[in-house]
């Protein structure tokens, strides 16, 4: 009789790992053996980082900082009448022919088509620029100037805040563009507070120079400064040491208060943060196996 109850017994086969198919004959829904977790990998995706190399990458961040903080520096000395719209216009000139010769010189593929499109492109512009300073120049007169000081700061630190730091938002020449949504925003914002700005200068070439000095700080400082990393790493590190400097005196000689802010935040970007990031990647744990989604390999929008 025992012999007849155990060979009538039901068998069941050996538990399979499966992703589908319902539940198995004799096996829990959850169940799992020691043979589950054969495959899995630990950090297999996670990138050791080494300090000074972060501490280098995060120049490109001060180096935009310090760009942004000169442009707020020749606001504020235009607007206290140290600069005149003369002295105003010989600077724009100066920057639209360092940007030049910069974009020309570390340029691997630059047409004559191309160079021609871009003076046409730029000629038409300062044009428009300048028959519309007039409507510029009474554009708030309405609004009071603690409104117009509160709502540039608040543009300016809202341009900085989604201004894209990485080289991906930056194009060469002649390449098509696909900017992002925040990276507008950004843009929109400065450009915004470049006309409060020029809102309040007295005369119409105050306002013509001082917006399109914003505007080619704003719209070409990250392709020539693309252009110069691209050309040599040690030429932009350079560079953004010094700017760092210039930017730390004049900002100095502004104000103390706003030095020693300036000076915080330079070290903060610069060596804080870096070590902040090494030192969290220990805690890191990335876990990998036969069980995750699948991942494409191409782009579904295409």
């Amino acid at each position: 009789m025992e012999s007849n109850s155990s060979s009538s017994s039901p068998t069941y086969p050996k538990w399979r790992k499966v992703a589908y198919g319902g539940m198995q004959p004799g096996f829990a829904d959850n169940h799992t053996d020691e043979s589950f977790l054969e495959d899995m990998i630990t950090n297999a995706n996670v990138v050791k980082r080494d300090l000074v190399k972060v501490i280098l990458d995060s120049f490109s961040i001060s180096q935009y900082l310090c760009i942004v903080a000169l442009v707020v520096l020749v606001w504020t000395c235009t607007l206290r009448s140290i600069f005149n719209g003369t002295s105003l216009l010989l600077l724009d000139i100066v920057l639209l022919g360092v940007g030049f010769f910069v974009v020309l010189s570390t340029a691997e593929m630059l047409s004559f088509n191309l160079l021609l499109n871009y003076v046409l492109k730029i000629s038409f512009f300062i044009t428009g620029l300048y028959l519309l300073s007039p409507i510029y120049q009474t554009l708030t007169r309405s609004i009071t100037s603690d409104s117009i000081w509160v709502l540039t700061a608040s543009l300016v630190i809202l341009h900085l805040f989604l201004h894209n730091y990485s080289d991906s938002n930056v194009k060469p020449p002649g390449a098509l563009e696909n900017a992002t949504f925040t990276s507008n925003l950004s843009l929109n914002a400065s450009i915004v507070a470049s006309l409060l700005i020029a809102s309040r200068l007295p005369s119409r070439l105050h306002v013509f120079a001082i917006v399109l000095f914003s505007l080619q700080i704003f719209l070409f400082a990250p392709l020539v400064t693309y252009c110069i990393k691209k050309f040599s790493f040690r030429l932009h590190l350079c560079f953004t040491v010094t700017l760092m400097v210039v930017t730390l005196f004049f900002v100095a000689r502004l104000h103390r208060l706003l030095f020693i802010l300036l000076f915080s935040v330079l070290v903060f970007v610069n060596l804080v943060c870096p070590y902040w990031l090494i030192r969290i990647q220990e805690y890191k744990f990335e876990i990998n196996g036969p069980w995750d989604e699948a991942k494409l390999c191409f782009n579904v929008t295409e």
